[in-house]
Order: C-alpha cells, then structure tokens, then sequence
C-alpha cells in the first residue's frame, strides 16, 4: 500500500476508535471533531471518494444523522420525527380526574402529556395514574378509625392532572433514531413518549405501535442499508464481508479480522450503526470465524 494511502488508512482508523470511544463514554464531542478535521485536512485527492464516504457516514452517526436523511430518504435508520403522531390529545395540570377519564376513553389512548404554559410538556397522565389514585382512596377508607381520627381527619388528594401526572417527564428530540426511543421505552416501562424540541415544547408523541413499524420492513431492505454501512465505514472488498438477513437477523461473514489488519478499529463502529438499521432485530458477528459445513449425507444401504 502506498504512504499516502497508509497514513490516510491510519487516520480512519483513528476517527472510528474515537467514535467508539464517544459511544462508551470515554471521548468528547472535542476529540471526536479533532479526528474528523485530521482526516479532512491529510485526504488526498485519489483516495478523497472511499475516503470522504467512510469519514462523512461517521460524521453523520456522530452528530445523530444519516446518510440521505437530509434529503428525505430512508437512510440507515428513521427518526422520531418520522413515525410519530402530531395531532396529540393533551391536557392542562388543572384538568380534573373525570375528564381526563374521558379523554382516554373517547379517544381511545393510554395517556396523554401535561402541558403547562407555552406547550411544555410538564408530566404525563396515563390510565395507571388514574387506577393507582383510586387504589389509595380505598386502602384510606378501608383503614380502622381510632380515636375519632380516620377518614375525616385525612384530606383527600387533589384529583387533578398536576397532582396524578408523573414528573419530570421522560421526553425524546424529534432527530433521535427510532431504536434509541425503543430502549428509552423499554427501559423505564412506558407506554407513551412525548417528543419534545430544545425549549422541551411539545412536537409530538410516540406509542409503541409506532416504534414496531420500522420491523416489518422487508429483509432485502435491510440487507442493503447494512451493505451500505459496510461499504461507507469498512470499505471491505468482495468476501471480506458478505450480509445475510432472516426475519431481520443480521449475519456477517467473511474473510474480514476483526482482531487484526487495517479494519480492526472500525468494525466496532460498523456494528454500533447496524443496530440502528430500521428493522434490524439482532446482529451476529461471524467475521473472521470459517463457514460452517454441512456434514453430506451418507445414503442408506
């Protein structure tokens, strides 16, 4: 391999360690840009089209973009903002308990966001908000009554949106990629997400019908938008990495090291984005590994 093309190698591999390092929470935005300007300013002119690829598709991963969103197209995986509903059912923190009661009914929803002044979301107010005040009003009738104290002597909750909301709310931006709403939801149990912008002014919310959307895509589809991410951030020929998908189980096989060679420090950011791939449900690394055989039958005599 030529110098130029060794350095420009090396500084790839550095700018997707530093990716990596940004994922695990080792590296800052600062070292992040550093490695892409070091990559910009050695690129020459020969190697600029593989190049620029591979450094503008991690460029991209980094800042929360991707390659042909901006131009309204798939890309490797949708945002928020493209699935989720905008004609959202909402209440105000004085909105008393047989209303809200009400709106979850007549629309037919599991909850709704609490909105103060301006549109911020101040809480949410879900159906087991409601269940869970009701709960604690019979526990308080059903306690013994001594010495004259009970239930008189207790004052009832406030049965208004303010009081049964959940806060602070877990909010999600418009820009965020349908996955990472995914793990948001699943792990803090919830069944509505409010989308927020900068000011946390309400854009929108997500369910998680929405979300699920994103896996009935075909597994060709996916084949091609994990293709595209080996091609952009590895730059591997012809049988280093090969792609197959079933029921939107990603396999990777192939000549290609991970624990050696020129790629080694990008494959862990080729993984990273393939899990952000709409539709992708698992990803096994075969990578390096030799291609299982199948045992031939031996005819019966």
């Amino acid at each position: 391999m030529p110098r130029t093309e060794n350095h420009l190698d090396g500084m790839l591999r550095h700018l997707g360690a530093a990716y990596y390092e940004s994922l695990q929470g080792r590296a800052t935005q600062a070292d992040l840009d550093r490695a892409l300007d070091n990559v910009a300013e050695h690129m020459n002119e020969q190697a600029m089209p593989a190049a620029s690829r591979a450094a503008n598709a991690t460029k991209q991963a980094a800042k929360g973009g991707r390659a042909g969103h901006a131009a309204g197209t798939r890309g490797w995986s949708r945002r928020v903002g493209d699935v989720m509903a905008t004609s959202v059912v909402t209440v105000d923190r004085a909105t008393p308990y047989k209303v809200i009661a009400q709106l979850l009914e007549e629309h037919r929803i599991s909850g709704m966001p609490v909105l103060k002044m301006g549109r911020e979301v101040a809480g949410v107010v879900t159906e087991a908000d409601l269940l869970a005040v009701q709960a604690r009003t019979a526990r308080r009738l059903r306690a013994p009554v001594r010495l004259g104290w009970g239930v008189r002597g207790k004052s009832h909750p406030a049965l208004v949106a303010g009081e049964l909301m959940t806060a602070p709310p877990i909010t999600i931006g418009q820009n965020s990629t349908v996955p990472s709403a995914a793990r948001l939801m699943t792990s803090h149990h919830l069944r509505l997400l409010p989308v927020v912008d900068d000011d946390g002014k309400l854009l929108g919310v997500v369910s998680r019908r929405d979300l699920l959307t994103v896996f009935l895509r075909p597994d060709e589809d996916i084949a091609a938008d994990v293709r595209r991410v080996l091609d952009e951030i590895l730059l591997a020929g012809p049988g280093e990495a090969d792609v197959s998908v079933r029921d939107g189980v990603v396999t990777l096989t192939g000549t290609l090291d991970p624990k050696a060679g020129e790629h080694g420090d990008l494959i862990p950011v080729a993984l990273r984005l393939m899990w952000d791939v709409d539709g992708v449900v698992d990803v096994i690394d075969r990578l390096g590994q030799p291609t299982p055989t199948v045992p031939a039958q031996v005819p019966l005599t």
